[in-house]
């Protein structure tokens, strides 16, 4: 239990859980954008651009994609471990605790639905 009875150990924890999802969600962007560059390379018709090259381009755009579920989901439980840790004079009267979690777990839903399509454009 923390014995600071601030508030501004709660609101630091919220503006981490927010960097994390900040983090995620561009992880998820650069992900997605590195796999249909591969796409576009292929459809480009370039000779040089072989089946290969195509298969790396996917592999590494969904390894960005589930790094960023990841991170999404472990930012949810580390947040959620350190709201245990503080105490009632911490956390003000009527403050919706798990309203950044819930943003990020929705991120990462969305990122697993993401992986899916992309997984099943690439076959």
């Amino acid at each position: 239990m923390s014995d600071l009875k601030d508030p501004r150990v709660l609101f630091a924890a919220e503006r981490t859980l927010l960097a994390w999802n900040r983090t995620s969600v561009s992880l998820m962007v650069f992900g997605f954008a590195i796999e249909r560059f591969g796409l576009f390379l292929q459809i480009s018709g370039k000779e040089e651009v072989s089946l290969f090259q195509r298969h790396v381009s996917f592999i590494i755009g969904e390894s960005f994609v589930l790094l960023s579920v990841f991170i999404a989901l472990f930012s949810i439980w580390q947040h959620r471990r350190l709201l245990r840790t503080l105490n009632s004079a911490e956390i003000p009267p009527g403050y919706a605790l798990s309203a950044g979690m819930m943003v990020n777990g929705i991120i990462g839903v969305l990122g697993i639905a993401l992986s899916a399509y992309l997984g099943s454009s690439f076959l």
